[in-house]
């Protein structure tokens, strides 16, 4: 008799758990966005806010939480009910940038936070101001590593991708710069195009036109192949520094123990989405690559970059506060 109740009540279980699955979702879903409107995060959010809205049969609702560096918005991703209806957007500063360099950023990107799926990446770039002098790769190299510290360099904010990205280069051609941070990609690549600060790490799709112009000189591209956007530019790798790379990433996670058929429910509607025209030519024209990496390839990308940011951080001695 036992036996027969411990059966019935697993086939309860299981039947219970298979009808949530199909059901799901059933009500609108929470996106949150750790940044403010506007931003590369908020407009990758929004393209595939509008494409999954139909294929899961739900509302994708876009929510900002911007503050602290992504920091307020990823706590609140982390806290919530594990259930699909919240979930949010995972970005290189969310969960690599700012958990290694903020010593009171108590947020772990790998056991608060359900990883779904890395949606797509904009390759980075190194550039300098066209009345730069040293604007070709191996000047500028031979330059801050005769002159360490001469030069400054443009970031979008301490402790952000483009300050620890320009730290890593300079840990691997063994050279040194100034850091000068500002509020943003904005006032940061406004002071490069002035000619006040000549050098930057920044990722293409906000400095891509001024490249185009030729207001900007590309040294090259920190990701694995050659953008489509700059074909004739070199990787880092091609110029002979193949473990250099530093991309703009954004994925797809939400809180800790969601349940794995409503990950892959999401995950599967992503990559759905991944092959529509619209959606490749919106991020195309955002500079963004499509990726739809599986939830177990994603965990694995991050824990790379947590290990890759904060040796850089410990090497620099980088210690920032929210």
């Amino acid at each position: 008799m036992r036996f027969i109740k411990t059966v019935t009540a697993l086939a309860v279980s299981l039947a219970a758990s298979m009808s949530f699955a199909q059901a799901y979702p059933n009500k609108p879903i929470k996106l949150v966005v750790p940044f403010a409107p506007g931003g590369s995060t908020d407009i990758v959010a929004r393209i595939m806010a509008s494409k999954l809205s139909p294929i899961l049969g739900q509302p994708v609702i876009v929510e900002n939480r911007a503050g602290a560096g992504g920091s307020i918005g990823a706590a609140e991703i982390a806290k919530a009910a594990p259930d699909g209806y919240t979930i949010g957007m995972g970005s290189v500063s969310t969960m690599g940038t700012n958990i290694v360099a903020y010593k009171n950023n108590k947020l772990d990107p790998m056991t608060q936070f359900t990883h779904i799926t890395n949606i797509a990446s904009v390759p980075g770039v190194i550039f300098v101001n066209k009345n730069f002098p040293f604007k070709d790769y191996k000047s500028f190299v031979d330059e801050l590593k005769k002159n360490p510290g001469k030069h400054s360099y443009a970031s979008s904010g301490a402790g952000g991708v483009g300050h620890l990205a320009m730290e890593l280069f300079l840990v691997e051609i063994g050279g040194d710069a100034q850091h000068i941070a500002y509020k943003g990609a904005g006032p940061a690549v406004t002071d490069v195009l002035a000619g006040n600060v000549p050098i930057m790490w920044d990722n293409l799709s906000s400095s891509l036109q001024n490249i185009k112009a030729g207001n900007f000189i590309p040294l090259g591209v920190a990701y694995p192949k050659r953008s489509p956007a700059l074909p004739n530019v070199p990787t880092f790798a091609e110029l002979g520094l193949p473990n250099y790379e530093a991309d703009t990433w954004f994925g797809f996670v939400g809180p800790a123990g969601m349940p794995a058929d409503i990950v892959k429910k999401i995950y599967e509607a992503t990559l759905q989405t991944l092959k529509d025209p619209d959606t490749l030519k919106k991020l195309d024209d955002n500079g963004a690559l499509p990726i739809g990496n599986s939830p177990a390839e994603f965990k694995a990308q991050i824990q790379r970059e947590v290990t890759k940011w904060k040796r850089v951080v410990d090497q620099k001695k980088i210690s920032l506060e929210l």
